[in-house]
């Protein structure tokens, strides 16, 4: 009886042991996976006028962002657990309703993603500034005043690791773009709307 029982206080502690040293579930390793160094991310937005501007525009806004983490906080405790990032985005957006027709730019912000362990799902905020060129008709009432502009973005949502190294993204984006004072007219366009992305990971 007491070799019995010895024997199977021997196969527990075992099992125990083995399953100490298991590799935890793909799940969990993409969860808990640290913050990325580098990202590339494709982004696109449909955009509506929202005040400022008499005309009612649609903007398809599309980007092409590259993401560098430029600090580290998931250490710390608290609401700002998580990671800043640098990023610089190319802009293609084609105006669907508007004065204007296209308008391609560069905008350079930054982005806050608030990390929990064992999420897949990661909160962020960003913002930036920037500028480019849309094809202004000074003649037109509500339109630009010129070609060169600049644009103010702002975003907020949420991403979802797929894998380590693979993530999909949907928020909200508001876009402002003005010339600045720089010609006569200079009547403004606001634009909100949702957001899609998807992002790898390096």
């Amino acid at each position: 009886m007491l070799r019995r029982i010895a024997l199977l206080l021997a196969a527990a502690s075992a099992q125990i042991v083995v399953a100490g040293t298991t590799p935890r579930s793909a799940r969990m390793e993409s969860a808990d996976a640290g913050p990325p160094r580098y990202e590339v991310a494709v982004e696109s937005a449909y955009l509506l006028g929202i005040f400022g501007n008499p005309h009612a525009y649609e903007v398809n806004a599309n980007f092409l962002t590259a993401r560098w983490r430029c600090g580290d906080f998931t250490e710390q405790p608290g609401f700002w657990k998580g990671y800043n990032q640098i990023y610089l985005s190319a802009e293609a957006q084609p105006i669907i309703r508007g004065i204007e027709n296209r308008y391609f730019g560069i905008n350079l912000g930054l982005r806050y993603n608030f990390v929990r362990a064992n999420w897949r799902l990661v909160p962020y905020i960003s913002g930036g500034l920037g500028l480019g060129f849309i094809d202004s008709n000074a003649d037109g009432f509500g339109s630009q005043g010129q070609d060169f502009t600049f644009n103010i973005l702002g975003s907020a949502g949420l991403s979802y690791r797929i894998t380590p190294h693979a993530s999909v993204q949907a928020g909200l984006l508001y876009e402002h773009f003005s010339n600045a004072g720089l010609s006569d007219p200079n009547p403004s366009l606001n634009l909100l709307g949702p957001q899609v992305g998807c992002t790898l990971s390096f």
